[in-house]
């Protein structure tokens, strides 16, 4: 077995893995095995590191002298002032030759290029990263001790709480070297006064062309309203087998109702009124390429409530819910109108937009950027239209439908009650929806609102798909009637409940540490540290899988297809479709993290291997 270089507790200099540069290190244990040395660095992370990426303290030579640009002729017990002797003084006894000299000030100047200079490296986030979540705005100071030369350069700090300081050791004959070689990860801001010069990490537009490139795009546009309907009108048939599919088709004239599309955009402008009303705190978003921070009003759940309020009012008016159920195809189409209505008005707003306010996501294709949305932020005035949809006319109307469904139910099957089976497909659905609208503050931060633009995949997503498709296990029980016992009613709340405190737990565990990191509750918590100045939770919810939250989710939603029993897979299609969406949305985001946080990124999958699925996946 060869033997270890250095002990556990000695205190060493550790290179920082992906670059040149060494930090003062302790050396935790040491794995015979791998023949790795666990390190603990100053900020507190802890790293596996080679021994040939391990130098003890003495190859470090440090400055005796306090100033850091001392003249070679200088010398301890020189009562000379002057940097250089006049050739009109005749030279005393005491003063050396000039060979003497010329020798003395080549070895200082080889002392030079040992020495070890501490300097203050300041790291920024992306500009759209999460990394500094609704934190307070950066102020860089001068520190109040002057700089004893011209060669040193002040010291900075930092007033946030997501941007971390790092001291770099790098020799100061050398430091325009070092500059050069971090520059691939790193832009060097060199403009403005001194006291505001930082290294800032610059996020590249990525120009890969996601769903299958310009053809799945095209593909998916054409093809899931054709889709849609179809599912509609199977749930609507008294046998939806695969014999009779595919279902008889309406004609568009029957389809088409003024009236309707009157009513939904009725619905739509009735929850931005919402919107618009003054209640509600007011956040900032994650910070832009440009460094602005937008402001939102939280607001969503005071929407549900009104909502809330209106249909109860109406109930007791005595108006018949049940006109949406009897017009249901109509309200989709409807839908599915406004929805491309709105993503041409999008599409062509932002060929005016300047530059840094297009999506990340956007490719300089019209077809792939009508799609997956050109302009990041579209809004009139301070109306953020995606940010709007994302969560309100969608989301609230889901539960709105889901009303209409379980009235339809009684009154087609001539009930006193709702069966068991849809109450328990409601009040589950209805507590996924009023936990996002009371969470609402966590979406500012998805991969919707940071990263794809606004077109017609989270148009068509947010305002058709979402209150049409999830809605299916309530519009299926309407026609198809399934009697559960309380005992397989208990089993079911037990799953959606599991399912539940996976869900929240993570997403509040991971919205607490973006937060504040330095939280007390959060304390016992492992990270690694990122080049972007941000960390990657690896213990907790987060050291299970890499998307816990993900997990909790689709274990949520097949509890919701559990009360329509197993006659026919209709029920099972969201579950079905949810999960390849989930994978989809992974594989993105693992996508994009790979690129951001590079050699951390590798750390932390290897400290957690599974995605989604613990042992599977």
């Amino acid at each position: 077995m060869p033997s270890r270089k250095f002990a556990d507790g000695e205190v060493v200099r550790g290179r920082w893995p992906g670059s040149s540069l060494y930090y003062e290190v302790e050396i935790l244990s040491h794995d015979s095995n791998s023949q790795l040395y666990t390190v603990k660095y100053k900020d507190g992370t802890e790293l596996e590191l080679k021994e040939n990426d391990i130098k003890p303290l003495t190859s470090f030579k440090q400055r005796k002298s306090g100033s850091s640009s001392s003249s070679p002729s200088r010398r301890r017990g020189s009562r000379s002032r002057s940097r250089s002797r006049s050739p009109g003084r005749p030279p005393k006894s005491s003063r050396r030759s000039a060979s003497a000299s010329h020798q003395a000030s080549v070895k200082e100047t080889k002392r030079e290029l040992l020495e070890v200079k501490l300097t203050p490296l300041v790291l920024k986030p992306f500009g759209n990263s999460i990394g500094r979540y609704n934190g307070e705005p950066e102020r860089i100071e001068r520190n109040d001790i002057p700089p004893r030369s011209i060669q040193e350069k002040p010291h900075l700090s930092q007033e946030s709480s997501y941007v971390s300081t790092q001291y770099s050791l790098r020799p100061r004959r050398e430091e325009i070297k070092f500059k050069e070689m971090d520059s691939k990860e790193e832009e060097v801001v060199t403009k403005g006064p001194v006291s505001s010069r930082t290294f800032e990490v610059t996020a590249t537009q990525t120009k890969d062309l996601e769903f299958g490139g310009v053809p799945g795009v095209c593909l998916l546009m054409l093809g899931l309203p054709v889709f849609l309907f179809l599912l509609l009108l199977m749930c609507k048939q008294q046998d939806p087998s695969l014999l009779s599919f595919p279902p008889s088709l309406p004609s568009l004239y029957d389809l088409w109702e003024t009236r309707v599309f009157g009513a939904y955009l009725l619905w739509f402008f009735l929850q931005a009124l919402f919107y618009l009303l003054p209640v509600g705190k007011v956040v900032e978003g994650t910070p832009l390429t440009d460094g602005r921070r937008l402001k939102y009003r939280i607001n969503g759940f005071h929407a549900f409530i009104l909502t809330s309020v209106i249909v109860g009012a109406s109930l007791f008016w005595g108006v018949e819910l049940y006109y949406v159920y009897n017009h249901f195809l109509q309200f989709a189409l409807g839908a599915v109108v406004f929805s491309v209505a709105l993503s041409v008005y999008l599409y062509a707003r932002a060929l005016k937009a300047p530059r840094n306010e297009l999506s990340p996501a956007s490719s300089g294709n019209a077809v792939y950027d009508f799609f997956i949305g050109r302009e990041l932020n579209p809004r009139i005035g301070a109306f953020d239209l995606k940010y709007f949809c994302e969560l309100r006319p969608g989301l609230i109307g889901w539960v709105l439908i889901n009303l209409v469904m379980l009235l339809a139910e009684m009154k087609f099957q001539n009930r006193a009650a709702p069966s068991l089976a849809m109450v328990l497909v409601n009040s589950f659905q209805l507590l996924y929806v009023v936990d996002a609208l009371w969470n609402e503050e966590a979406v500012l931060t998805t991969m919707d609102i940071i990263h794809d633009g606004f077109g017609f995949m989270l148009a068509f997503g947010d305002l058709v798909w979402v209150p049409f498709i999830y809605s299916l296990q309530a519009f299926y029980l309407v026609r198809h009637p399934n009697e559960i016992s309380w005992p397989v009613a208990s089993v079911i709340i037990a799953l959606k409940l599991f399912g539940y405190i996976i869900f929240r737990c993570a997403n509040s565990q991971k919205n607490a540490f973006r937060k504040n990191p330095t939280d007390p509750r959060l304390a016992h918590l492992k990270t690694i540290h990122t080049s972007t100045g941000k960390n990657l939770l690896v213990s907790g919810w987060w050291g299970f899988v890499r998307h816990p939250n993900y997990l909790g989710d689709l274990i949520m939603a097949l509890a919701w297809s559990l009360p329509c029993g197993f006659n026919h897979i209709l029920p099972y299609f969201y579950v079905t479709y949810f999960t390849m969406l989930l994978i989809h949305r992974e594989a993105r985001d693992e996508h994009h993290c790979r690129k951001k946080y590079g050699l951390a990124w590798e750390k932390y999958c290897q400290r957690v291997p599974y995605r989604i699925f613990p042992y599977i996946y």
